[in-house]
C-alpha cells in the first residue's frame, strides 16, 4: 500500500515524526555567543553559502517576492535573548506559527534592513532606536514564495512591545544558548512528490508552555549557527 503523503503545506508539524536530533554536533560556547563574536562571524554572512535555503518547492501559483525578517537578540544581563512572534491564526500564509518579525518588501524600503525595522515596528512596536544592525544572513526561499533576507540586530532594553493583534498574537523571548545548541535540532524527515523532504524543530518551554518553533524560522536559526560556528 502506498505511503500516505503530507501536503505541500504542512500545517501540523507535530504529526510529522521525529527522525533524529544533532546532538552530535557541537553546542556553541558561551564566547561565541558575546556581542563583538558575533559581529566579527556576521561580516560578509550574507555571502556565505546556507546550510538550509528553503523549504523546497514553492507551492503552484506563487510568484516570488521579497521580503526580510528581523533576528532580534535582545542584551540581557544573563546572555542573548531571541525576541519571537507567534501570528495570529487567521492570517493566510503561516497562521499561528512562530515567527521572526518582518514581511514584504515594499517599494518605499531602502533595503532588507529597512524592511525589516519597519516591519518589527509595525508588528510589535519596537522601536528602531533601540535595534544595532549588524548583518544579514543569506536568503532563505519559503514554500509561499517568499526570498526572505534575515536581518540580525541586538536590541537594547528598555523597550516597550505592542504587538499589532491583526498579525501577532504574542511576542516571547528564548535564550540564544538554547537555540544555538545542536542537541535541541529536531530532525522531521516525510516523503512527498516521489522524494524525501525534511524539515527541523526546536520545542522551547517557557512560562510553563511549549513554543513550537519549526520550518523557517528554525532553518534561519539553523542557519545562524553554521556561521556563527565557523
Amino acid at each position: 500500500m502506498p505511503r500516505p503523503q503530507p501536503p505541500a503545506r504542512i500545517t501540523n508539524p507535530r504529526l510529522i515524526p521525529v527522525a533524529g536530533d544533532d546532538a552530535h554536533l557541537p553546542a556553541l560556547p558561551e564566547e561565541a555567543l558575546q556581542p563583538d563574536a558575533i559581529r566579527r562571524r556576521l561580516l560578509g554572512a550574507a555571502d556565505h553559502p546556507p546550510e538550509i535555503a528553503g523549504d523546497g518547492r514553492v507551492l503552484a501559483g506563487r510568484t516570488a517576492a521579497a521580503a526580510a525578517v528581523l533576528i532580534p537578540l535582545v542584551l540581557r544581563p544573563d546572555g542573548l535573548q531571541v525576541l519571537l512572534t507567534q501570528r495570529s491564526a487567521h492570517l493566510r500564509d503561516h497562521a499561528g506559527q512562530i515567527s521572526f518579525p518582518g514581511g514584504r518588501t515594499e517599494p518605499t524600503d531602502t533595503d532588507p534592513a529597512d524592511t525589516a525595522l519597519r516591519e518589527a515596528e509595525e508588528e510589535i512596536g519596537l522601536p528602531r532606536r533601540c535595534v544595532e544592525v549588524v548583518g544579514t544572513l543569506p536568503t532563505y526561499t519559503t514554500v509561499t514564495g517568499f526570498v526572505v533576507s534575515p536581518v540580525v540586530g541586538f536590541v537594547s532594553p528598555p523597550f516597550d512591545l505592542q504587538p499589532d493583534p491583526t498579525e501577532v498574537e504574542e511576542a516571547f523571548e528564548v535564550p540564544l544558548h538554547f537555540l544555538m545548541t545542536p542537541a535541541h535540532h529536531r530532525r522531521h524527515v516525510f516523503h512527498f512528490d516521489g522524494g524525501q523532504r525534511q524539515f527541523l524543530s526546536m520545542p522551547w518551554t517557557g512560562g510553563g508552555r511549549e513554543f513550537y518553533i519549526w520550518g523557517a524560522t528554525a532553518a534561519m536559526l539553523r542557519n545562524l549557527y553554521r556561521l556563527l560556528a565557523r
